[in-house]
């Protein structure tokens, strides 16, 4: 949708070049993924290194001597530390945007320190596993995900990255609830498409849509006798040709399906009203599509 928008607005019709831009967005979110999941990974190790140092001070005092081990030696922080999975995808990824602006991470930490979720995690003698892990989904909630120069620098390093947040955050969160206390925790970076049909899709769904934009708005326009084209909001023109596209041209994806997930863009992106106006329209395209003989899902239950 957001590629189809930009090349509305550049003018665009090289659909090599804006395909390849297309494709270059979705691996770009892989990327994030691993950026904020090696906060956790970096923070520790910038805390191991504050710990050397005030160690080996000449007048180090007997605290800094004998430092509390307790955060360092946090076992979901050590998991995501030794996890061959997280470490080959950054090492392919060539992530290493904390070692170039480590300050993020030493903002980052100081927060963490002087949170209360801190104090009360150190004050206690000893912790388990579930202890651990409640530590750990609590300084990404309340205090990576929301930090404002965080997100400023993500915002800065990539515009595309802004919508792609959330969805990274909820997924890092997840998959921080399901850790468990094994050799590898059960934790492996996701895959960025399921299979080749999945990226298959991508490519599909966005050439379709540009190359029958023509007869994808001709389907709604007398859908619309109040509106002229020109007066539909562009995003939501863009909205409607696509689930058409993908009403009758993806047979495996289950109406209801198309239409939620189109809705919810509206929702997202569009004007409060966006989503009724949407939903009507393909309420009332459903209905001809499916009289007509135009609608051929093939599966059980997709109708």
């Amino acid at each position: 949708m957001q590629t189809l928008y930009a090349m509305h607005q550049n003018h665009s019709d090289n659909i090599e070049k804006e395909e390849k831009f297309l494709f270059q967005s979705i691996e770009n979110v892989q990327d994030l993924y691993l950026i904020m999941v090696s906060t956790l990974v970096e923070i520790r190790k910038k805390e191991l290194e504050f710990l050397e140092i005030s160690r080996n001070k000449h007048l180090a005092t007997k605290t800094e001597k004998n430092p509390n081990l307790k955060f360092v030696s946090n076992k979901v922080l050590q998991l995501l530390d030794d996890n061959n999975s997280l470490s080959i995808a950054l090492e392919n990824r060539k992530i290493n945007n904390w070692k170039v602006n480590d300050e993020y991470i030493t903002i980052l930490l100081n927060e963490i320190k002087e949170s209360n979720i801190y104090d009360e995690y150190m004050s206690k003698s000893a912790s388990n596993f579930d202890d651990d892990k409640e530590l750990v989904i609590a300084i990404f909630t309340d205090i990576i995900a929301p930090n404002v120069k965080l997100y400023e620098y993500l915002e800065d390093h990539k515009l595309t990255w802004i919508d792609d947040i959330p969805l990274v955050n909820t997924l890092i969160h997840k998959q921080l609830k399901s850790i468990q206390d094994t050799d590898n925790g059960n934790f492996f970076v996701p895959k960025l498409y399921n299979d080749t049909e999945d990226k298959e899709y991508v490519s599909q769904l966005f050439r379709k849509t540009i190359l029958n934009e023509d007869a994808l708005g001709k389907e709604y326009a007398d859908k619309t006798p109040n509106w002229e084209s020109d007066r539909i909001a562009e995003i939501d023109s863009i909205i409607l040709k696509m689930a058409i596209c993908e009403l009758l041209k993806f047979p495996s994806i289950p109406v209801k399906v198309t239409i939620n997930e189109y809705l919810e863009l509206a929702k997202e992106y569009s004007t409060p009203k966006s989503s009724i106006f949407i939903n009507g329209i393909l309420d009332n395209l459903v209905k001809d599509f499916t009289a007509n003989g135009k609608l051929k899902k093939a599966g059980r239950g997709l109708m």
